[in-house]
């Protein structure tokens, strides 16, 4: 057994070396310049070199000594080497990339993810100084345009229960062993120990860890020479749940690898409870050759492919067949194929000509694909929602196969909220959301002609407006089929602008037939969207996701279509200093504000659009914003008023402004039981209410209304105050503070023998179960598995999924001993 362990031991340090050849093939001058630095960074930290730490930072690889060209490189910047850091007992026992890395699935772009395996008793001082000079080298990188991310891996991490914490692109609690599978089969040494499973064979797997201590036991083996994150004999089922979210979050930014991943997911679900596993498949394929030469039969990324291909084959799933392969060839290269062929070394070139040559493409589709960088907003509209619809279906179908078996996630409930959270603000289809339909699917999307065309009631085609790439030229735009269509124009400028069809240069035309919009107005409203919006804006942080969704900067747009004061030619109009309120103007008490357009960016990154234009717009405005806040939001990071009319733009956009601020105001403000506000109307007084839970608006028709309905709500809802943090009806009021509309959300309130629950639902209805006692990790899978049940009941075959699931929050007691509500984490 020695001698087979010593065998494959040199044939894995050889196939490493292949494997690291290609990799560094695929790499410009800068990725292979960063890959070469990278492990000298970790290794020592001195002030010579560009990424140096202050402080006792863990540095030494295990069994690391640089070669010629490293070492060139350290004697240029006149750095010394420590003679005993190369030894067994180092804090960092291996650098690994895995992923894509040296395969056939590499591109120009592709990212490096390096796993930095580590000692297990390092203190959790010494990882976190570990962490921040990989974050250093992370920035270093950046600046030669290589992407690079760390993950910290103790070697006893996946013998243990995950409690990782969830980042941008650590995946937390939502994958575990099924991570550890993708490491083994796409694991490519950079420096350190040799990893101790893989030249283990096969048939032990069972009992690996049993296998391991013989072997030591025998002296066969020193655990010094190698780096052993255990084995696993199969994926346990919990996991594919919380794995489909992962996969389905990478999506958002790299959707061909998110198709690949997702349905390999779906298929190690079809074959449960008897997995062959990929990175099995692939460790029998490696000690089972003959011939020491690279195959695909040793590619991750090809044998994805061959796996993903049966399955669906098995299920006569033809169309995603044909989805995968697209997916795959385009995953192979960054953008201009036809340009990167050309320059990729021959094993590359020779491995895809024998992949796709099992397609029988035609030469046309290649064309097409090799044309990526080129594609326009039809192509991208042709292929986003078939890349939605494939990652959609894998979802539900994971779905199924855990409701089947009846199977509870091992994803903890604070990732699972994280998670969805992300996915509902990026995949959620809602009324005047602004989606995001070119996930690196094409580079530039821009066009140089935009028009902006209405129709009005009563025609053939639906009213409203139509967007086209084309300008009003009717040899141009008759018989062009609109790229988009929707009630107001508002949300067809916003999605224009945000999908990056419309740039500085973009020429923008409009046909209008039933509103106040003119060209001149038109190219206004564009040139203040682009001022007061970024494109892109910071990403979402956790904690961000893990409260309701809060406005962050807020745009107003006033009689954007329609303007009452365009329509006083040959009026006169008579007003003084006490008719001059815009709501109320003049003599005819007109209000001067006809159309309201909200934009505004969330605390989720979502951009919603609304639009008002009814008898009672500023009402319905006004409540609305409101209802996006709760009691102990915080006030929106930009509130900005834009006005179009003909007349008196200033005095509205200010009297507009002044309003909504003191909305917001009232509406933020602590410690009070009920406030009102009166605004006059055109002839027409409202009473806005404003309460912990929400805010309302009613008519008053009479000085006594007002009186009447304060008391009215007053007997329906608080006859009595029983103390400071509880309303009468037993509800704290941090949880009323905290109640978000359109969310269902748990609190529960934890005392010595068990729990109260206090659900909200989406309108914000409270109801409440006391004494409670058991799991609440149990109660919060057992709340999972009915939303996604009952989702999955629901919908047909092709309908999308829901991702808005409830919320989960701890009432708890501060250090100054006031109630406020937490994140749920759970106990595990």
């Amino acid at each position: 057994m020695q001698n087979k362990i010593a065998e494959l031991k040199h044939k894995a340090e050889l196939f490493n070396q292949l494997r690291l050849d290609r990799a560094l093939s695929l790499m410009d001058d800068n990725g292979r310049k960063v890959t070469a630095i990278l492990p000298l960074l970790l290794h020592c930290n001195h002030p010579n070199l560009p990424v140096y730490l202050d402080g006792a930072v863990p540095t030494g690889i295990c069994l690391f000594t640089p070669d010629e060209q490293q070492q060139d490189y350290l004697t240029s910047l006149n750095v010394a080497l420590d003679d005993d850091k190369c030894v067994t007992c180092s804090p960092i026992y291996s650098l690994y990339a895995m992923g894509s890395t040296g395969s056939i699935g590499q591109n120009w772009r592709s990212d490096l993810d390096i796993w930095v395996c580590h000692d297990p008793v390092m203190s959790d001082e010494d990882a976190q100084l570990l962490e921040q000079k990989c974050t250093l080298i992370t920035a270093w990188a950046e600046t030669f345009n290589v992407e690079v991310n760390f993950f910290l891996i103790a070697e006893d991490k996946f013998r243990k229960v995950n409690n990782a914490v969830m980042t941008k692109e650590s995946c937390g609690s939502a994958q575990h062993f099924l991570l550890l599978d993708e490491f083994y089969r796409s694991a490519l040494r950079i420096a350190g120990k040799p990893s101790l499973w893989h030249i283990l064979p096969v048939e032990f797997d069972n009992n690996y860890d049993g296998y391991v201590d013989e072997l030591v036991a025998a002296g066969v083996i020193d655990r010094e020479d190698w780096v052993d994150l255990g084995g696993f004999p199969c994926i346990p089922a919990e996991e594919y749940f919380g794995s489909a979210l992962w996969q389905l979050y990478k999506g958002i930014d790299s959707p061909y690898k998110a198709v690949l991943k997702t349905l390999l997911m779906e298929a190690y679900s079809a074959e449960y409870p008897n997995n062959r596993l990929l990175s099995q498949i692939m460790k029998e394929n490696f000690q089972l050759a003959s011939s020491q030469q690279l195959d695909l039969s040793h590619d991750t990324y090809y044998q994805i492919l061959i796996k993903v291909t049966a399955y669906l084959e098995k299920i006569g799933d033809h169309a995603r067949v044909d989805l995968l392969r697209r997916c795959f060839y385009l995953k192979m290269f960054s953008g201009n194929c036809a340009a990167e062929k050309l320059a990729r070394p021959e094993w590359h070139r020779t491995s895809v000509a024998e992949v796709i040559s099992e397609w029988n493409w035609h030469p046309d589709r290649i064309a097409h694909l090799d044309n990526r960088d080129n594609w326009k907003i039809e192509q991208v509209q042709e292929a986003h929602p078939e890349l939605l619809d494939a990652m959609m279906k894998g979802y539900r179908n994971l779905i199924g196969f855990a409701r089947r078996n009846n199977i509870s996630e091992s994803i903890n409930p604070a990732d699972i909220g994280i998670l969805s959270r992300k996915l509902y603000a990026a995949f959620e289809s809602l009324p005047g959301k602004v989606t995001y339909i070119n996930p690196q699917i094409s580079p530039d999307l821009s066009e140089p002609q935009l028009s902006f065309v209405q129709v009005p009631n009563g025609r053939f085609n639906n009213a409203g407006w139509y967007l086209y790439n084309s300008s009003l030229d009717p040899m141009q735009i008759v018989g062009r089929k609109p790229l988009e269509h929707n009630g107001y124009l508002s949300k067809l400028v916003a999605w224009s602008y945000f999908n990056g069809l419309m740039v500085d240069n973009t020429q923008v035309d409009i046909f209008n037939q039933d509103s106040d919009m003119n060209s001149d107005v038109l190219n206004s409203f564009c040139k203040d969207l682009k001022n007061k919006f970024p494109i892109r804006a910071t990403l979402a942080s956790n904690q961000a996701l893990s409260r309701p969704c809060e406005i962050r900067d807020l745009s107003i747009f006033l009689n954007l279509e329609y303007d009452p004061t365009n329509h006083w030619g040959g009026r006169i109009i008579e007003f003084d200093t006490n008719t001059s309120d815009v709501f109320s103007f003049g003599d005819c008490k007109a209000c001067l504000v006809g159309s309201i357009d909200l934009i505004y960016r969330n605390s989720w990154n979502e951009v919603r659009t609304l639009h008002f234009s009814g008898e009672e717009r500023i009402v319905d405005a006004l409540t609305t914003i409101m209802g996006k806040m709760h009691q102990d939001a915080t006030e929106p990071d930009s509130i900005k008023v834009f006005c179009y009319s003909l007349h008196f733009r200033g005095l509205i956009r200010h009297s507009f402004e002044r309003l909504v601020r003191d909305c917001i105001s009232t509406r933020l403000q602590r410690d009070k039981d009920q406030i009102v506000k009166i605004i006059t109307i055109s002839d027409d007084r409202f009473g806005i209410y404003f309460e912990r839970r929400g805010v309302s608006i009613r008519k008053l028709e009479n000085s006594l209304d007002l009186y009447n309905h304060i008391s009215e709500r007053k007997l329906q809802k608080m006859p009595l105050r029983i103390d400071k943090t509880t309303t009468a009806a037993g509800t704290p009021l941090a949880v009323e503070s905290h109640s978000s509309e359109g969310l269902v959300q748990f609190f529960f309130e934890n005392y010595k023998n068990g729990f109260n629950v206090y659900i909200v639902d989406e309108a914000n209805r409270v109801e409440t179960y006391q004494h409670l006692s058991g799991n609440k990790d149990e109660l919060i899978k057992g709340v999972h598995r009915f939303y996604t049940n009952s989702q999955e009941e629901s919908r047909n075959e092709g309908a999308f999924a829901n991702f808005n699931l409830p919320q989960f929050y701890d009432i708890v007691y501060s250090e100054n001993k006031e109630l406020k509500v937490i994140p749920y984490v759970s106990t595990k």
